[in-house]
């Protein structure tokens, strides 16, 4: 049976917790007010949903819940090198290294709004851990590899569903950069959802100037097209039946080198600068991610059955929420408060040492 009372036990452990979370060391914390077995069965006990998951940020979400906020979607690769693959901890692409990496992939949805008084809040509304339950053999690598039924755009759609029609969660934009600007995800959010999107394109997507290009098949590269920076372009991006804003963005790297990023969104109301300001949100998403596994615990769990790694991403995902409220609380980011534990803990353990040492030299002198 679910225990809501270790779960918050266990999500506060992850938050104080500077080494891998066990059983025995949260038991040993506790002075063994829960056993280990407690423990260990709460971790393998029935899986935590999404559902169970919605009824415990909902609270907090309707509390932040605006018009304007936005949704930003991003997945996230948890790398498990050492443990055994099964059907979450599996090969992926990851696209950050250009390379696939063994681990669990996690897709996430984190709603940000802006608050009264000035600050920002991000809490994760869902996030779907992918499963790659099928096995086949790759002719070209000669290996037998795993992979999901459904593809992430799939679990993208249905849970952009489930949070808009079912929950009905309050949001302006749907935020996501060139991995998930797929045609079918464009056209769910505009005609489906009747909802607006802000999303990064390839350089290679193909679109038309005019309805008259495009009905004359008179498509072409965006990369090849001279759209001029701090301008918006009305388009129509082949395969799509609705027309689009897109924009040109030129910034400098830290090589100091240039690149470009495109946009587009179905608000044809937007200007450049609106544009560019709304997908800078998506940011949240990437600091969300670099939290929850430097202070949330997510990659501490030395757990390696499926049932028990997705238990402990759930409570690293309610970690993450206790840490974003107390950011607000204490007027500090999450990173300042977890070094403000760690100096407390350090403080402790030398504050035990010197009981220990009662005050006395290692060596005494051997003539006394």
């Amino acid at each position: 049976m679910k225990n809501p009372q270790i779960l918050d036990i266990y999500s506060d452990f992850l938050l104080s917790s500077f080494t891998l979370v066990t059983a025995t060391g949260l038991s040993q914390m506790l002075d063994n007010g829960y056993s280990h077995d407690q423990i260990s069965r709460f971790l393998a006990q029935e899986k935590f949903t999404q559902r169970d998951f919605w009824q415990m940020v909902k609270k907090i979400i309707r509390k932040v819940e605006r018009d304007d906020a936005v949704l930003a979607i991003d997945d996230v690769i948890m790398e498990k090198p050492h443990s055994t693959e099964n059907d979450i901890i599996a090969w992926h692409w990851d696209h950050s290294k250009g390379r696939s990496v063994k681990g669990i992939n996690i897709l996430n949805f984190l709603y940000h709004s802006a608050l009264p008084n000035g600050e920002s809040i991000s809490i994760p509304a869902s996030f779907e851990i992918i499963e790659k339950t099928e096995q086949f053999y790759d002719k070209k690598t000669e290996k037998v590899k795993r992979r999901s039924p459904v593809t992430k755009n799939e679990l993208l759609r249905n849970r952009l569903r489930t949070l808009v029609q079912l929950n009905r969660l309050k949001f302006k934009y749907v935020i996501w950069d060139t991995w998930f600007s797929a045609k079918e995800n464009f056209e769910y959010v505009h005609y489906k959802l009747k909802k607006l999107f802000v999303g990064a394109l390839k350089s290679n997507r193909i679109v038309a100037l005019s309805k008259e290009a495009k009905l004359q098949g008179k498509f072409a590269k965006v990369e090849k097209l001279d759209l001029q920076p701090n301008r918006t372009y009305k388009v129509w991006i082949k395969g799509l039946s609705f027309q689009v804003l897109i924009i040109k963005r030129v910034f400098t790297n830290k090589d100091g080198s240039s690149g470009e990023l495109y946009l587009v969104t179905n608000d044809l109301t937007l200007s450049y600068e609106a544009i560019s300001t709304i997908y800078e949100k998506r940011w949240n998403v990437e600091v969300f991610h670099k939290s929850l596994k430097q202070n949330a615990g997510l990659e501490k769990s030395p757990t390696k059955y499926e049932l028990t790694q997705s238990n402990h991403i759930f409570a690293s995902m309610i970690a993450f929420c206790k840490l974003e409220i107390l950011k607000l609380k204490e007027n500090a980011n999450h990173f300042a408060l977890k070094s403000r534990l760690y100096l407390k803990a350090v403080k402790a353990a030398f504050a035990e040492l010197q009981r220990l040492k009662h005050y006395q030299p290692l060596l005494k002198n051997k003539e006394s």
